[in-house]
C-alpha cells in the first residue's frame, strides 16, 4: 500500500512509522509512505507558506503555490509507484 501525505509537521509520523502495526507494515515492505512538507517548496528564505486572508479579518490562510507543488509531487509519485506495481 502507498501513501502520500502532505503536512506542514512530517515530524510527526516518525513513531508512526517506526513503531506498531503501521511501523511493522513498513519494515516489511506492505506500506511505503511518501511525505511531502509545502514548506520545501517556497521561494522566500523563511519558508512561509501562509498568508493572511483576502479582504482582512482575523486568521491566516495557507499560499496556494507551495502546496499546489506538494500535492502535484505527492501525486506524481503516487502515480509512478502505482503504476509499474514495482513500488
Amino acid at each position: 500500500m502507498k501513501m502520500a501525505v502532505v503536512t506542514l509537521f512530517p515530524e510527526m509520523f516518525d513513531a508512526l512509522l517506526d513503531y506498531g502495526i503501521s511501523g511493522r507494515a513498513v519494515k516489511q515492505g506492505l506500506l511505503e509512505v511518501g511525505l511531502y512538507n509545502p514548506r520545501d517548496y517556497t521561494s522566500d528564505r523563511h519558508q512561509s507558506v501562509d498568508d493572511r486572508p483576502y479582504g482582512g479579518g482575523p486568521g491566516m490562510v495557507m499560499t496556494i503555490e507551495p502546496l499546489r507543488s506538494a500535492i502535484s509531487e505527492a501525486r506524481q509519485w503516487a502515480a509512478k509507484v502505482g503504476r509499474d506495481g514495482s513500488g
